[in-house]
């Protein structure tokens, strides 16, 4: 795979000299894959409408009267044959017998050069679609990233194009995938870079604004522009009310906190359950079903609760209800294994939250209140950006999803105050915390990623000052004058590392004639000098040489058995590192 990333495909080359331009050829490939992906996101909301038709008997996310009419055997019997399903699904044709969504992408965009199995994908999405057809209480924006991904990281393979576009193109995938989904174009394209490629580079930023734009113009053609949401314009009541809207950041930021330590919680509880892994979404299922005996809104994506909260039609009691039972209703059905997303559970419980705290608010200031509507639209965005970590294109997500922006000001403070509160906790987003959890750290800085990436073999480039096991002591006298950073090293017989000799070592006579032949480099050197492999990454080499503050350090090779290779400084390991860097930044804003 990797050779072929080094050479283009025919396609490409082809497509190069018609135009001459690789920017450009990167922008054709955003409108195609926008195009497609916007289709193959207009088709998955399409099977989950189908599919629900079926299974409960409705379609479309207006479906709470109608649950609620129905048997009580058909409410629980429902969510359980569907969990049974699912499992079978995610457990015989998925890798790891684990559910896809963005974290996956994510980790493929960082650490996995861009590459996503497609037929996996398609298998995600199936699952993810059966999942909200049979009323979890899952998104279908997890599902649709996914897909929207796989598509285009399965493009990229095929044309073969360089690790570089093949991530600017899984970013495409995924603006088109959101934009598509939620007829939010430009939170489509900011989503993509600020969750997916975790960078706003100006190479990429074109071709992920037109495929956003590309996977818009379809779903438009499809199914129409309007927004998901149908709500009035709201005024403030008072500038004063300010403190309240910001309260609400900091809570909806505690709550994100909670929920996505819940869920993952909860999934590891799970996994000590003596049943096959494949039977678990079924009794999370079971559960879910009988939390919709009362409140039928849980089941599903959710949005009528969350539009009949912006509307206002909701109460005290209601609101706090909905609140804790989709919450809880959530944490069971992806802890449990059902497959799907959480940014459409996290703008229901939002708004529901919102809702109950802004009643409190208008019984305890009603001169100051601008209605439980507008609460439950800041608490929406705020807890979906604790959620998620992305403050930005989560703000407009919710501005799109409802075409209003009469709160821009308070919603923006909410949801900076709710990742802020989510920071200081030192919590992740839910898709790098997911990550975590398979030992996949990327909650460090681009920087820190680029110190991973480079191993030291790569910036091996002198050997260093060393003497053999029998140096005399006149020997190393004269060589450890030379040596750099006052260490000399040791060699066995065999170019493996005896030891490493500073001037702590030296004997206090070491400028005495008399020992010039009775002392030998062995004698005084210290055999368990701190050493690198070969394979280390400088991450491991930067932490070893801050550890135990030396200026340089031995690197040996332990498929030669521990034959010395040579040493580096922190010198060559920032200069190395600042190369890779501008390479890089070069690389990704289009140099």
């Amino acid at each position: 795979m990797a050779q072929g990333r080094n050479r283009p495909s025919p396609f490409i080359l082809l497509t190069r000299k018609v135009v001459n331009n690789d920017q450009l050829v990167m922008t054709l490939l955003a409108v195609v894959v926008g195009a497609c992906v916007g289709g193959l996101a207009i088709l998955f909301v399409e099977k989950i409408d189908f599919f629900q038709s079926i299974f409960l008997g409705i379609s479309g996310a207006w479906i709470a009267d109608h649950i609620a009419a129905l048997p009580p055997w058909q409410v629980i019997l429902t969510p359980t044959l569907g969990g049974l399903l699912v499992g079978f699904i995610v457990h015989r044709f998925l890798s790891h017998g684990r559910t896809k969504g963005p974290a996956d992408v994510i980790a493929a965009c960082e650490v996995g050069g861009a590459q996503m199995s497609l037929k996996e994908g398609l298998w995600a999405a199936l699952s993810s679609g059966l999942s909200i057809s049979f009323g979890a209480s899952v998104g279908r924006e997890g599902p649709v990233v996914h897909l929207g991904g796989s598509f285009a990281a399965w493009v990229g393979e095929k044309l073969q194009l360089s690790r570089s576009n093949a991530r600017i193109l899984l970013g495409c995938g995924v603006a088109a995938a959101v934009s598509a989904s939620f007829n939010a174009p430009i939170a489509g394209a900011l989503f993509a870079q600020e969750v997916i490629l975790s960078h706003y580079a100006l190479k990429a930023f074109a071709p992920v604004v037109i495929a956003s734009i590309s996977g818009t113009v379809i779903a438009h053609q499809v199914v129409g522009n309007e927004t998901a949401f149908q709500i009035q314009a709201h005024e403030f009541g008072s500038y004063l009310e300010f403190p309240a809207f910001a309260g609400l950041g900091i809570v909806s930021g505690l709550v994100g906190v909670l929920f996505v330590w819940s869920v993952l919680k909860t999934q590891k509880k799970v996994q000590k359950i003596p049943l096959p892994m494949w039977m678990h979404p079924a009794i999370g299922g079971f559960c879910v079903g009988v939390i919709a005996l009362w409140y039928p809104e849980v089941l599903g994506v959710g949005y009528e609760a969350t539009d009949n909260a912006l509307k206002g039609y909701y109460g005290f009691a209601l609101l706090l209800g909905l609140f804790i039972f989709k919450f809880v209703a959530t944490v069971l059905s992806l802890g449990f294994g059902f497959a799907g997303g959480v940014f459409s559970p996290s703008l229901v419980i939002g708004a529901m939250l919102g809702g109950t705290y802004g009643v409190i608010v208008g019984q305890m200031f009603p001169d100051l209140w601008s209605g439980a509507s507008a609460y439950s639209l800041i608490g929406m965005a705020s807890m979906a950006a604790a959620v998620l970590g992305a403050p930005i294109s989560t703000t407009l997500i919710v501005f799109e999803l409802t075409g209003n922006y009469s709160l821009t000001i308070a919603v923006m403070c909410a949801c900076v105050l709710a990742t802020l509160v989510n920071d200081q906790l030192h919590r992740q987003s839910f898709f790098l915390e997911q990550l975590k959890e398979r030992g996949i750290d990327l909650g460090n800085t681009f920087s820190t990623q680029i110190l991973k990436e480079l191993r030291v073999c790569d910036i091996l480039r002198r050997e260093g000052e060393y003497v053999a096991m029998d140096a005399s002591l006149k020997e190393v006298r004269k060589r450890f004058l030379r040596a750099p950073g006052g260490v000399l090293y040791v060699i066995a017989h065999d170019r493996s590392l005896y030891g490493a000799i500073t001037w702590e070592h030296m004997p206090e006579d070491v400028f005495d004639a008399n020992l010039n032949d009775l002392v030998v480099a062995a004698d005084i050197a210290d055999t368990r000098p701190p050493v690198l492999q070969t394979g280390d990454t400088l991450e491991v080499a930067k932490a070893v040489l801050e550890e135990i503050n030396v200026s340089q350090i031995a690197v040996v090779s332990p498929q030669l058995g521990r034959a010395y290779m040579g040493c580096i400084d922190e010198r060559e390991l920032m200069a190395a590192y600042n190369a890779a860097l501008l390479r890089k930044r070069k690389q990704e804003q289009g140099g």
